[in-house]
């Protein structure tokens, strides 16, 4: 019997309801397929911080590093706004992507047909929408350096790097080519090349890096085009492709064309075999204990793992179909609620994907 050993890391506000759910139907694959997932939990964001005084402590690091993947709840909590940056719950997700390596962060966008209606955009806009944003982690402005506040001229001038090595720029559009590869073949890089030297370097380098997948369309879009372009026409999307701030932006915005962050997944990947899959919501602090949140985006997190860490393809696929099947029959948690159907709470919606999975 094969065994994977996930490193568990709850975090704060609802992420342990969530996880708890992504854990359910991970060990429903493993009764169908004969896998054994070893869940070792560690404390990370303001729980770690209560503890240990870190958001990231090394305990947890360690743990991590020597997991076959990380399953991550979420961070944070209205309660600790008031403490210093530096140890901010927030600072453990920058701490665990530079520590891991994970450099290429995979943000699908899907809008699912029975959910269409709840999209903020029209039926015929958003339907069949399937993006894939392949976001660059660790870079740009959230870890260029110099960085500060200091008063000069008689004021506070506050400043931040946004520099990225033409190594970065190319290990991360490999990651997109390849993606695109699997999928239909077209990539959209996205930059602010006509005012920024960087972006220039990053289109100049994404365009070299094209000539080593001659099957893929490569086109260009100015990042201010292409949050445009999301809202006017997000068909015409396949693979996204870009920086961490540009990609931190247009992916929060890609995932309300489903309606519902409370939907979508993510996949962090470095360039070894380690990665780390969370939901791209928050840890809603003002839900935790109610039962109501939706833990469709955590399960499908892991669905991610089972085929970017295992290369259990059939697996994830299966977890796809049973969220689509529990959708189809009805059910909806209160986020996702709609007349006429049935609302379930976070733990029965997590039995009902379960039963679908292995009655398929």
């Amino acid at each position: 019997m094969t065994t994977y050993n996930i490193a568990l890391l709850a975090g704060d506000g609802t992420g342990k309801e969530v996880t708890d759910e992504a854990v359910k139907v991970l060990k429903a694959v493993g009764n169908k397929y004969s896998i054994t997932f070893n869940f070792e939990p560690s404390l990370i964001g303001g729980c770690a911080y209560d503890e240990y005084k870190t958001p990231l402590p090394d305990i947890t690091l360690d743990r991590a590093k020597k997991s076959d993947a990380v399953l991550l709840g979420a961070v944070g909590d209205w309660k600790y706004d008031s403490l210093p940056p530096e140890v901010r719950p927030e600072k453990a997700l920058l701490g665990i992507r530079k520590a891991l390596n994970l450099f290429a962060n995979l943000r699908p966008a899907t809008v699912y047909p029975e959910l269409t209606e709840l999209s903020p955009l029209k039926e015929n806009v958003v339907s069949g929408t399937d993006i894939m944003i392949i976001r660059e982690l660790t870079g740009d402005v959230y870890f260029g350096t110099p960085k500060g506040i200091e008063f000069k001229n008689n004021e506070k001038y506050g400043y931040n790097n946004m520099c990225y090595f033409e190594s970065e720029i190319k290990r991360i559009a490999h990651v997109a080519f390849k993606v695109a590869q699997a999928r239909n073949k077209k990539l959209c890089s996205v930059d602010k090349a006509n005012v920024l030297d960087v972006s220039r370097l990053w289109r100049e380098t994404v365009a070299d890096i094209s000539k080593n997948y001659p099957d893929v369309e490569l086109t260009n879009m100015y990042v201010d085009n292409a949050a445009m372009q999301i809202i006017r026409n997000p068909k015409q999307f396949d693979v996204i492709l870009t920086g961490n701030i540009f990609g931190d932006i247009l992916s929060d915005e890609a995932s309300m064309l489903s309606g519902s962050l409370g939907l979508l997944p993510s996949a962090s990947l470095s360039d070894g075999k380690l990665a780390m899959y969370e939901p791209i919501h928050g840890s809603a602090p003002d839900l935790k204990g109610k039962n109501i949140v939706n833990p469709i985006a955590t399960i499908l997190s892991a669905g991610m793992m089972l085929k970017y860490s295992f290369n259990l393809d059939k697996a994830h696929d299966d977890i796809v179909n049973a969220v689509r099947k529990t959708l189809k029959d009805g059910y909806r948690t209160q986020d996702i609620a709609q007349t006429g159907m049935e609302t379930v709470s976070t733990q029965q919606m997590g039995n009902l994907i379960c039963d679908r999975l292995l009655s398929n």
